[in-house]
């Protein structure tokens, strides 16, 4: 079920809007055409009782011996009139709540003076008022065009010589006309609301879209201008939440890079000087240890200035094929001499700030070669992301470090030589860059040995796409 539904706010809102008003629509329809069938039906059986009360009258007033004639002029195919010594209707509960009644006494002038007896019943085409007049009623459900269940009602008034005057008549169940021309202007009526309220919406959720989109390139590490604070209420101040948010964060991160920049720079000269006093000792281990004290030092300014600016903040976002990105970088490394391969890659797009992502990426690179003794990286699509791997063939990391060699300056190889151990920052460096595009990595053995980097990233569209 809510597959069928749409996916976004405004469509959701409008089916629901919409959904409301056919339903209220239809029980209005259905509200229209009962009270009609009722109203027809009120008023057929008030027509007969109007009859029957001038009937009354009539043979109250003439001699006896024109009752008969006039019985036989008041008859119709529909309502029968006849004398008897008995009444028809054998009860005294009146139907209708005693509208019949009341509309007889109303004609007829008198408040007591005739007792008044009705009934109501159900009746099938086969009835008495059918085998009495057979064409009549043929001719009739020829001319309404349905099968006629009826309603028949049965009057039995007391006239003052002692007799009663029992009428019968038939009247058919109203048929079910439905009123098209509402119908069309219902279906014009919601045409005109949802296309109002689709336009209302679009104000609405088009901030919100926005606003949605600037999260997600923010969370990527793009540059997001300003959102214009409009909308709702509540949308202006989610809006400007969000830009003061976002002022925070660049803020927040353009501190500290040119903080530890300015850390850097004041380092080097006291480092140079450290190196011009060292090459003037005349020991020589004495002047080598120092030497290498004072370039390990050096090593882990730069590195220390690098990890603070994470990546290059003021380097474009781009959109690039993985397949080339990952291609050109390999054959980088390939020719100073890294063992790395690369699997077969298929067609596909991420949006990237292209140098920070190549330092990331060569980073875990670099590592695979050094400490396994050669790289593979493969890339495959895995959902809305592409998965980029990186393994290779030493003898892993314990279950323990796998976490923990992320954080900054830890070394899982204890020695203190820049050529096997590093700085330790490589994999800091790299997934600081990685998550500011949005993605994340992880580290895990292989169950054949070996380390194995997975390094996932969101897609992004091919870039023709974006350019028109």
């Amino acid at each position: 079920m809510r597959r069928l539904l749409p996916k976004s706010l405004r469509g959701q809102l409008v089916l629901v809007i919409l959904a409301t008003f056919v339903v209220v629509q239809i029980v209005n329809l259905w509200l229209f055409v009962d009270e009609r069938r009722l109203a027809v039906r009120a008023a057929l059986g008030l027509e007969a009782a109007g009859r029957a009360a001038n009937v009354v009258r009539l043979i109250e007033a003439a001699p006896a011996d024109l009752r008969p004639d006039i019985l036989r002029a008041a008859d119709s195919p529909l309502v029968r009139f006849s004398l008897s010594d008995t009444p028809s209707v054998d009860h005294l509960n009146h139907d209708m709540g005693g509208v019949i009644q009341s509309r007889i006494r109303s004609f007829l002038n008198d408040a007591d003076a005739h007792e008044i007896r009705v009934e109501l019943h159900q009746t099938g085409p086969a009835s008495v008022m059918e085998q009495v007049a057979p064409e009549m009623m043929r001719m009739h459900e020829q001319m309404m065009g349905l099968d006629l269940a009826s309603v028949e009602m049965q009057l039995a008034i007391a006239l003052r010589d002692g007799q009663w005057l029992n009428v019968s008549t038939r009247f058919h169940r109203p048929p079910i006309q439905w009123p098209w021309i509402s119908t069309l202007s219902y279906a014009l009526a919601t045409l005109i609301i949802m296309a109002t309220v689709w336009v209302a919406l679009s104000q609405l959720t088009g901030p919100l879209r926005k606003l949605a989109t600037a999260a997600e390139s923010l969370g990527r590490g793009e540059t997001v201008p300003e959102l214009p604070v409009e909308g709702p209420e509540e949308l202006r101040r989610l809006t400007a939440a969000f830009n003061e948010m976002q002022g925070r964060l660049t803020r927040f991160v353009s501190e500290r890079t040119r903080l530890l920049a300015a850390l850097g720079h004041d380092l080097r000269s006291p480092l140079t000087a450290l190196r011009v006093r060292a090459e003037m000792v005349d020991d020589d281990e004495t002047r080598e240890r120092l030497v290498a004290i004072i370039e390990e030092m050096q090593e882990m300014v730069e590195s220390t200035l690098s990890f603070a600016r994470g990546m290059v903040t003021a380097e474009e976002t781009q959109t690039v094929g993985v397949p080339d990105f990952l291609r050109e970088l390999v054959a980088d490394i390939s020719d100073v001499g890294g063992d790395v391969t690369l699997q077969d890659v298929a067609p596909m797009w991420v949006r990237i700030k292209p140098v920070a992502m190549r330092r990331a990426l060569r980073n875990v690179i670099e590592n695979a070669i050094r400490y396994g003794g050669g790289a593979s990286v493969a890339a495959t699509r895995d959902g809305n992301n592409v998965m980029i791997t990186v393994s290779d063939h030493g003898s892993g990391i314990p279950e323990a470090d796998l976490e923990r060699v992320f954080d900054p300056f830890v070394r899982v190889e204890k020695s203190r030589n820049l050529e096997t151990g590093g700085t330790g920052l490589g994999l800091s460096i790299a997934r600081t860059v990685i998550q500011a595009h949005g993605g994340d990595i992880t580290l895990s053995n292989r169950p054949e040995g070996g380390l194995q980097v997975e390094i996932v990233m969101p897609l992004g569209r091919e870039k023709t796409e974006l350019d028109q």
